[in-house]
C-alpha cells in the first residue's frame, strides 16, 4: 500500500473519531451547546440466572499461518494466551499449502506434503510444528484446519501460488490449492500421518484437547468441487484423524453465510444418515459443528454504517438448521469466523471502523446477541471465533481487520480482555435502551443507539460489561446510565467497584498515535507510550459501594461507541 493510498484510508477511517472529538470540544471554543446526554436505566438481577456464562470469546484465527511465527505474531499470541492460559484456540488457513513458508496477504504455506519422483508421499512437519509451537508456548492451542490442498495432490495444480493485494478481485485467490485431491486415499493418509505425528510429539491428552476441522467455506470459491466431493473429502480426512487418535475432536463444515443456503443441512444429513465414503458405514463422526457469520459494513456519504443485522441473521439461520436435527441439537457449535465484515486483509473506506472504538463496541454488542440467539434456539454454542490477528511488516494502522498493528494492541483487543474477566453464571439484564433482538436482526441498530449490558456472577464478584453502540459511526450524545444491582446475595455490606473503559482516551493506542501526529516510525519512547495506551485501562480508582437490602446503584456516563467493564467485589 503506497503512502498516498494509506493517507487516504487513514483519513476515511479516522473521520468519525475526529468528528466526535471536535464535537465534544466545540462548546468550550464556540459557546455552542453540547449534545444533551440521554438517560438510560439498566437493571442487573443477581437472583435470576440464565445458565453458565460460556467463554465464547476464546477463539481466534487468520488466513496467514506464518505470521504467527514472526516477532509481532508471537507477541500477540502471548497476549491472547494470557487471557485464559490453555483455554484459547487459534485457527488458521493454509496449514497444508505447498510453499516455503514465506507469508503474504491471504497466503501461507508449510510444504507439509510433497511427492518424490515415483509419486510417493514425502511428509515434512517442520513449518507446521513451528506454527503450533508459537501458540502452545503461550497457552494457545491449535484449532487445526485440515487444508488446503498440497500442490502434488491437487487435480488442477496450476496456477498454484497467487499474489493477491487488497486492490485485486477477491476471486483471484482461488488457485490450485482450492481443488479436490487426485487421490482421496492419499488425502486420508495425509490426515493420518499428520495426526500421528502430533500425538507422538505433543502427547495423546494434549492433542485430544484440540479441534480438528476439514477445509474452509466449501460452499463458495474456497472449494472448487461439488458438495458431495466435499463430503468425501471430510470422510477421508476424519477417518485418517480418528485412525491415529480415536478420541480426536473432529468437525466441520465451516460453511460461509450461516446455513450457507442448504449446504449445512445437507452436510448434517450426510453425517447423520449418509454413506461414509471412506468406511462404507452409515454416517460420519461430527463432534462439533462450525459455520461462519459476517457483518456487512458500508460507507455512506461521510461515515461508516455497520451491518450487525447481517451477522446476526447468519447466526440465527445456522442455529435454526442445527436445532432441527435431534441428533445434533446438543452437539457443540463453534462459529468458526464471527466478524463485522468478510475480509480481514481487504481495505477501503467502508472498513474504516477497524482501528477505533467502533470495532470494540460492535464486538461487545454482537457477542451479547450471540448468547441470546443460542439460548433462543436451545443449541449448544461453544464459541465464536474472531477472524483477526496481525499483519507483519505493514504500515501502522493500515486499515486491516486485526487485533494489533505493528505490535500495538488495538481497542478491540481490550474487549476480549474485559470478557476474559467475566466468570460464573449469566444474569438477567434489562435496559431501557436495549433494542429487541428480532428488530436488530431485521434492521440493525439504527433508529437509536443501544446501551445495554452482559453480566455474570461468580462466588464473590459480579462483572458487568456495558456498551454504547450505534451502527452509524457519527457523533452522538453520551448516555447517562443508572445501573441498579438487585437481589444481591449480600444483604447489607460494602463492595469495591472497579471500572475499566474503552473510549477515545482509554485503552486506545490509535487515538494516542494520532495525538502524536501519526508517526510512521515512532521513537522508542513513543512506541513504549503507545504500548501502554493499548492496554486495558482503569477509568478511575476503585471505590466503595454500599449494599442495602441486597441492592446497590451506580451512575456513569458512557460515550457513544464505548465499552465499560464494572467489577463489583465484595469487600
Amino acid at each position: 500500500m503506497n503512502q498516498q493510498n494509506r493517507r487516504e484510508f487513514l483519513q476515511a477511517s479516522a473521520r468519525a473519531a475526529v468528528a466526535l472529538t471536535a464535537a465534544l470540544a466545540a462548546p468550550a471554543a464556540t459557546g455552542e451547546t453540547a449534545p444533551q446526554a440521554f438517560p438510560v436505566d439498566i437493571q442487573v438481577d443477581a437472583g435470576t440466572e440464565r445458565g453458565k456464562l460460556k467463554p465464547l470469546w476464546r477463539f481466534f484465527g487468520a488466513d496467514e499461518p506464518n505470521y504467527s511465527t514472526m516477532p509481532h505474531g508471537r507477541k500477540l499470541l502471548a497476549e491472547l494466551g494470557r487471557l485464559s492460559p490453555n483455554q484459547v484456540f487459534f485457527r488458521t488457513h493454509n496449514l497444508l499449502t505447498t510453499g516455503d513458508g514465506t507469508p503474504a496477504l491471504k497466503w501461507g504455506s508449510t510444504n507439509a506434503y510433497t511427492e518424490d519422483e515415483q509419486g510417493q508421499p514425502v511428509y515434512d512437519w517442520t513449518i507446521v510444528d513451528k506454527i503450533f509451537e508459537a501458540g502452545l508456548q503461550h497457552g494457545v492451542k491449535p484449532y487445526v484446519q485440515i487444508g488446503f490442498m498440497p500442490e502434488a495432490l491437487s487435480i488442477k495444480p496450476e496456477p498454484y501460488r497467487h499474489h493477491w493485494t487488497p486492490h485485486a478481485r477477491y476471486e483471484e485467490i482461488y488457485t490450485g490449492w482450492a481443488y479436490p485431491p487426485k487421490d482421496y486415499v492419499k488425502w486420508g493418509e495425509l490426515a493420518y500421518q499428520w495426526t500421528k505425528h502430533c500425538v507422538e510429539k505433543y502427547g495423546h491428552s494434549e492433542v485430544e484437547s484440540w479441534y480438528w476441522e476439514v477445509w474452509n467455506e466449501p460452499n463458495i470459491g474456497y472449494w472448487q468441487g461439488t458438495p458431495e466431493e466435499y463430503f468425501k473429502l471430510y470422510d477421508f480426512a476424519v477417518e485418517g484423524v480418528r485412525r491415529a487418535l480415536p478420541q480426536a475432536r473432529v468437525g466441520g463444515p465451516e460453511v460461509a453465510g450461516g446455513a450457507g443456503g442448504d449446504f449445512l443441512r445437507k452436510f448434517l444429513e450426510h453425517c447423520a444418515h449418509g454413506t461414509n465414503h471412506a468406511t462404507g458405514k452409515t454416517g460420519s463422526p461430527l463432534d462439533f459443528i462450525a459455520f461462519h457469520a459476517k457483518g456487512e459494513p458500508k460507507f455512506l456519504e461521510s461515515h461508516v454504517r455497520m451491518g450487525i443485522s447481517h451477522q446476526l441473521r447468519d447466526i440465527d439461520s445456522a442455529c435454526a438448521v442445527i436445532a432441527g436435527f435431534p441428533e445434533f441439537k446438543n452437539t457443540p457449535i463453534v462459529i468458526g469466523e464471527s466478524d463485522p465484515d468478510g475480509c480481514a486483509a481487504c481495505q477501503g473506506p467502508q472498513l474504516g471502523y477497524r482501528n477505533g472504538t467502533l470495532y470494540a463496541s460492535y464486538t461487545a454488542a454482537s457477542f451479547a446477541r450471540i448468547h441470546d440467539i443460542a439460548e433462543r434456539h436451545g443449541v449448544n454454542l461453544e464459541g465464536a471465533l474472531t477472524w483477526a490477528f496481525e499483519f507483519e511488516d505493514q504500515p501502522l494502522f493500515a486499515g486491516f481487520r486485526q487485533l494489533a498493528s505493528g505490535g500495538l494492541d488495538l481497542p478491540v483487543l481490550n474487549v476480549f480482555r474485559m470478557m476474559s474477566r467475566m466468570h460464573g453464571k449469566r444474569l438477567k439484564v434489562t435496559s431501557s435502551a436495549c433494542a429487541d433482538l428480532e428488530d436488530v436482526q431485521k434492521n440493525g441498530i439504527r433508529n437509536g443507539p443501544e446501551v445495554s449490558a452482559l453480566a455474570a456472577r461468580g462466588e464473590k464478584k459480579i462483572a458487568i460489561l456495558l456498551w454504547h453502540y450505534h451502527d452509524d459511526d457519527v457523533p452522538g450524545p453520551a448516555a447517562e446510565v443508572t445501573l441498579s444491582l438487585q437481589n444481591l446475595p449480600w444483604k447489607n455490606a460494602t463492595g469495591i467497584l472497579t471500572e475499566y473503559r474503552i473510549d477515545g482516551t482509554h485503552s486506545n493506542c490509535y487515538t494516542a498515535w494520532q495525538a502524536m501526529g501519526s508517526p510512521d516510525h515512532p521513537t522508542t519512547a513513543q512506541y513504549a507510550a503507545l504500548e501502554k495506551a493499548g492496554q486495558l485501562a482503569q477509568f478511575s480508582q476503585p471505590s466503595t459501594l454500599p449494599i442495602k437490602n441486597g441492592g446497590a446503584s451506580i451512575r456513569l456516563s458512557l460515550p457513544r461507541q464505548s465499552v465499560s467493564l464494572l467489577i463489583f467485589d465484595r469487600e
